[in-house]
């Protein structure tokens, strides 16, 4: 698919509006607008966290990188398919499809069976690029949670709410990853502790 980009304003948005693909104006509030703004937030907080690995050296960094680029790309066809109504799509429209949910749950199967045993809840941190990954996943969360909204309002397709609560269960998981990979212990919880625990 070729796009050419020769403007980037337009003005249409300076009385807190935007347009959808099909043409439809919609305020930037509206539950459509939130839904697919917050997964592009998702994807820019993902580009973060890819290119703070490039500036390090770890196990299996090149692969999460290239896992990272993979579900950027993902993102990008979940926003463009929340960018249009369901009768303006294109019937060769780029969408998120079943295996994208199935690679999700396979890399996170394999991963999982190299990582301790949780005693506890993990808190952020344990490294920055495992801090970055649970930035990535409240994020995700908060995103699912601007679908589910829209999907009360418009009903979406359900492969597209797996896929989103999927993908962060895998930014869990890959965030435990880039912490024992890199030979940081993770932060876990401990209810009513006051102290903060040992200062690297």
């Amino acid at each position: 698919m070729s796009i050419i980009i020769n403007r980037v304003y337009t003005g249409v948005g300076d009385q807190g509006t935007t347009r959808l693909a099909g043409g439809q104006e919609l305020a930037k509030t509206d539950a459509r607008i939130e839904a697919y703004g917050t997964i592009d937030e998702l994807n820019a907080v993902l580009g973060v966290v890819a290119e703070r690995i490039l500036t390090a050296s770890g196990e299996d960094d090149a692969d999460t990188v290239r896992r990272i680029r993979r579900i950027q790309n993902e993102l990008f066809d979940l926003g463009g398919e929340l960018a249009v109504l369901p009768e303006d799509r294109h019937p060769q429209q780029a969408v998120i499809q079943p295996e994208d949910v199935t690679q999700l749950e396979q890399e996170m199967d394999a991963v999982n069976e190299g990582l301790p045993t949780l005693r506890s809840f993990v808190l952020p941190g344990g490294g920055l690029v495992s801090a970055l990954m649970h930035q990535a996943r409240t994020v995700c969360r908060r995103a699912e949670r601007r679908l589910v909204a829209l999907h009360q309002a418009a009903p979406q397709r359900e492969l597209v709410l797996r896929y989103v609560n999927r993908l962060s269960d895998w930014l869990f998981v890959m965030g435990r990853q880039a912490a024992v990979s890199r030979g940081y212990e993770e932060v876990l919880w401990k209810p009513g502790d006051r102290t903060g625990g040992d200062e690297r």
